[in-house]
């Protein structure tokens, strides 16, 4: 696979980190990486639900088929919130979003959106899917992958926890939400993997 330079000189820097030895320079090439890769925002994980259960009542064509109504559903959705899409992978969106509050509007339209298409569909059709958001700093190396601790945070609240119909908010992300937004959101913590995460969920009509 041809690689960027971006993507180059990514990967050459996260080489010489792992090859110094010296404390100070590590502490500079670090900085030096967040820098020119890192960014502050709010990251959305729509993941769809019923993997399983659909492939093995109707096959993988079928599933698919269904990603794809997915992804052509979602893209204009997160686009008209100011989101923008990083990747969809397999039954998964990445998203981010400049703040919380945006991503949430999102996942709420996402919800209403799918429920509109689902009209049209007996229930093993429908398309359902789990929200996870949360806010703070990423690595970007390109414009189609990010890391950090929110994305893991957001993965596992929307992958592990959230179900159908569910958009799950970590508190980092729901603190910076205006009282004025008028968003219905239940404190909850969530144990996965080992990691506690505080988090909201958030009601909508």
């Amino acid at each position: 696979m041809e690689h960027s330079a971006e993507e180059k000189r990514f990967h050459q820097l996260m080489l010489r980190f792992a090859q110094e030895n010296d404390p100070a320079r590590s502490k500079q090439l670090e900085e030096e990486i967040w820098q020119e890769y890192g960014r502050t925002c709010a990251v959305c994980i729509v993941d769809m639900s019923g993997f399983s259960r659909i492939t093995q009542r109707y096959g993988i064509v079928h599933y698919l088929s269904m990603i794809t109504r997915m992804q052509l559903t979602a893209a204009p959705v997160i686009k008209t919130h100011g989101g923008t899409i990083v990747k969809f992978e397999a039954d998964n969106c990445f998203a981010i979003f400049p703040e919380p509050l945006e991503a949430i509007r999102a996942c709420i339209a996402l919800h209403i959106a799918f429920d509109a298409v689902n009209l049209l569909t007996d229930d093993d059709h429908d398309l359902r899917v789990a929200c996870g958001i949360d806010y703070g700093k990423i690595l970007m190396p390109h414009a189609e992958d990010f890391f950090g601790d929110c994305v893991n945070r957001a993965s596992k609240l929307g992958e592990d926890v959230a179900e159908a119909g569910d958009i799950l908010v970590a508190s980092a992300a729901m603190s910076r939400v205006p009282a004025t937004a008028d968003i219905v959101a239940t404190p909850a913590t969530f144990r996965v993997s080992g990691i506690k995460i505080e988090a909201f969920s958030v009601s909508y009509p």
